[in-house]
């Protein structure tokens, strides 16, 4: 049975994608099971972030408190990026 060009390069195209997503999916596996540094500090950055999505969907302006929370949630967020920025010098 012979196989056409076109049918080949499909062939070895398909290949060559499931080779990377492979390699991909493995390195991706490998970090993840290095240990975090700080996992509270990054848990924190990460729900910080999310309740400012939160705040600025929000319909309600909270008392006019809104603001003023989402302003705190940056410099919160700034102060815990440079506390592990700290930790790798």
């Amino acid at each position: 049975m012979t196989i056409s060009r076109s049918r080949r390069q499909v062939i070895v195209r398909s290949l060559s994608l499931a080779s990377i997503g492979l390699l991909t999916g493995f390195a991706g596996r490998a970090e993840a099971r290095r240990p975090e540094r700080h996992p509270h500090i990054h848990a924190a950055i990460r729900e910080l972030r999310e309740a400012k999505r939160d705040l600025e969907k929000a319909d309600h302006d909270f008392g006019g408190h809104r603001v003023d929370a989402i302003k705190a949630i940056d410099h919160a967020i700034r102060q815990l990026e440079k506390a592990l920025e700290f930790d790798r010098k």
